[in-house]
């Protein structure tokens, strides 16, 4: 780093998101809405001050999707973000904005999460570590999230198995249970189940098929100010949910963005 970088990189890195005065920090939100253990979320946090460093170079870059949840909280701390960390800080604007889509644009900007990593290594003279900064692969595949209200429904991790695979064992269950029942209604009641079951795990693995690594994005600093952050869709749509960078206005210095 050239001394200008060492000057700000110290200064994002002594900013504190946790306000001293509020009994629900910051960290403690990060961890509770994410299922992360406390020291998880502290590690994201400083992973997520890098990024910003990251972004300051000039350079087109994109996060990691669990720096990318740090980022999107830290966006509702209104006056924290544009307020303490923009124009205090960095004395400028990082912008946080959706993809146009398309695979031009997912081509560019996996090669941007790319980019990052080698920068990352670069400043930092370390590799990221790969629990908070995924490979390409996971980084735009691994992202088929939704709200759940775990105060209602009780969350399962589904097993390992693959699709063919899940489907011939809940069809041997439903042969067996077929085999030995005698009563109409049930029979009708584990065939409906079953047929209903196999759908949903096809309907996954169709949905899941749209989210490879191929529909991916992020927006970078430096970049065109085309680029873009995706809030969803799926398939040609150019990006699967979870996939951000910071526009190209924002980065190359103090405005209104875009």
């Amino acid at each position: 780093m050239t001394e200008k970088e060492i000057t700000l990189w110290q200064k994002i890195e002594d900013f504190n998101l946790d306000d001293p005065k509020a009994d629900f920090k910051f960290s403690h939100r990060l961890a509770r809405e994410n299922g992360w253990t406390s020291r998880y979320a502290e590690r994201v946090i400083e992973e997520y001050k890098r990024f910003l460093f990251l972004c300051c170079t000039g350079n087109a870059v994109t996060p990691s999707d669990s720096v990318d949840q740090a980022w999107h909280l830290h966006l509702t701390f209104t006056r924290s973000y544009w307020i303490d960390l923009c124009r205090d800080t960095l004395q400028k604007d990082i912008h946080h904005n959706p993809t146009k889509g398309g695979k031009q644009e997912a081509h560019k900007f996996d090669n941007y999460y790319t980019t990052s990593q080698q920068l990352y290594t670069r400043m930092f003279g370390s590799i990221p570590p790969a629990d908070i900064w995924q490979d390409n692969h996971t980084r735009f595949s691994d992202i088929n999230f939704q709200r759940v209200n775990t105060g209602k429904y009780w969350l399962i991790k589904k097993p390992h198995l693959s699709v063919h695979s899940m489907v011939s064992l809940l069809l041997v269950i439903a042969c067996t249970v077929l085999i030995q029942a005698t009563d109409t209604g049930i029979i009708v009641f584990f065939a409906v189940v079953t047929i209903g079951i196999t759908v949903s795990i096809m309907r996954d693995k169709n949905k899941n098929g749209n989210n490879g690594s191929g529909s991916s994005c992020s927006a970078g600093c430096g970049g065109d100010s085309s680029s873009h952050h995706s809030d969803g869709g799926h398939g040609d749509s150019g990006c699967g949910s979870g996939c951000s960078g910071c526009s190209g206005s924002g980065c190359s210095g103090c405005g209104g963005g875009d």
